[in-house]
């Protein structure tokens, strides 16, 4: 499994959990049994509720049990929807840590912030144009497709 695929799939996971939370929490909280889980679902997860239960209700019991799950809506929406992203196949601890990193990583992507050009103008100034334009009389430099 891919580290992309599980960040994907985590940041799907926490839209749709931002969506139903408010309606999901109350059962979630209470639920005691993997059953107890896949009703919370099918009750107050609707439409998503396909694509967690019936296969993923025991991760989810398992990971709302964890001493480490958050007590505030935000926190707690991201941490299941990062700690099921891995389905299972990832352990949910592993399965945050991947998000975290992809997510880390997705910030320090390069990226071309400016770009400027070396020009000759007509006012006989030579050097690097600023905004795209003569930096001593402002003659702007025109982009078009004809050469």
């Amino acid at each position: 499994m891919r580290a992309s695929e599980i960040r994907g799939r985590a940041d799907n996971n926490r839209y749709i959990f931002g969506r139903v939370w408010d309606r999901l929490w109350p059962r979630l909280s209470q639920a005691q049994t993997d059953q107890d889980v896949i009703d919370a679902f099918v009750e107050e997860g609707q439409p998503y509720a396909p694509n967690f239960m019936p296969g993923l209700a025991n991760l989810v019991l398992r990971i709302l049990r964890e001493p480490k799950f958050p007590k505030w809506r935000e926190a707690q929406i991201n941490f299941l929807a990062d700690s099921l992203a891995g389905l299972g196949y990832v352990a949910a601890r592993s399965s945050r840590n991947i998000c975290q990193k992809e997510r880390i990583q997705a910030k320090r992507a390069h990226r071309i912030l400016s770009y400027e050009f070396y020009i000759e103008c007509s006012c006989d100034f030579k050097g690097v144009s600023k905004n795209h334009a003569c930096p001593k009389c402002g003659a702007g430099i025109i982009f078009s497709t004809y050469a």
